[in-house]
């Protein structure tokens, strides 16, 4: 079962608003689902490299819950949000649509990859200092005028490179794998952080 703190979720995370993408937009293109075994490789890197995740980390793109169940597993305390209904946590959210602010809670997720600059740009928005924003992202995530503003803005603390290829699943089916000839890398933020990013290999 999903795990989320107490208090009224609903009333926290509403949707502002219609959203700038929309809901066939996003099933169309935006929904390849990570690989659990991925996650479960880079908490196991995290914890040799002596780095801590919070203890509630918010998984914002959730899909159906392939990142969450992981970090459930792991005694983390979870919460999961989407803007499409897809059975797991809470549907209808959009993240960019978000007001919150001095959030308190990490915030890893494999985003959409068209809005990928705008989901790590609102998580540090809404972040309080010191916590981490993880994201899944293609490698080439570190090449674009538009992305070299917001590197210089809030420079990733950490970027884990996987050496060995790992792989995104068509719509969340298992049997749908992509093409191993992309590199996936795990960026780390930590808000707050304003120095040069460290390179690690998984």
């Amino acid at each position: 079962m999903n795990k989320d703190w107490n208090g009224n979720l609903k009333s926290t995370f509403v949707t502002l608003g219609a959203s700038n993408h929309t809901e066939k937009d996003r099933e169309k293109n935006d929904y390849y689902a990570t690989d659990p075994n991925s996650l479960e490789i880079f908490l196991k890197k995290l914890k040799e490299d002596k780095i801590e995740l919070h203890n509630d980390i918010w998984e914002c793109a959730c899909g159906e819950g392939h990142l969450s169940k992981v970090l459930l597993n792991k005694g983390y305390n979870v919460i999961s949000n989407d803007l499409i209904d897809r059975g797991f946590g809470l549907g209808g959210i959009d993240f960019l649509k978000i007001k919150d602010k001095n959030v308190k809670k990490d915030i890893l997720t494999n985003p959409p990859y068209k809005y990928a600059k705008e989901f790590v740009e609102k998580a540090l928005e809404i972040q309080a200092d010191g916590y981490y924003t993880i994201m899944f992202l293609k490698i080439q995530f570190l090449e674009g005028q538009s992305r070299i503003k917001l590197f210089k803005k809030y420079p990733p603390k950490y970027i884990y490179v996987n050496s060995s290829r790992q792989a995104c699943y068509i719509n969340g089916e298992m049997s749908k794998k992509m093409s191993s000839a992309t590199c996936y890398c795990w960026f780390i933020w930590q808000k707050g952080f304003k120095s040069e990013p460290i390179i690690r290999w998984i």
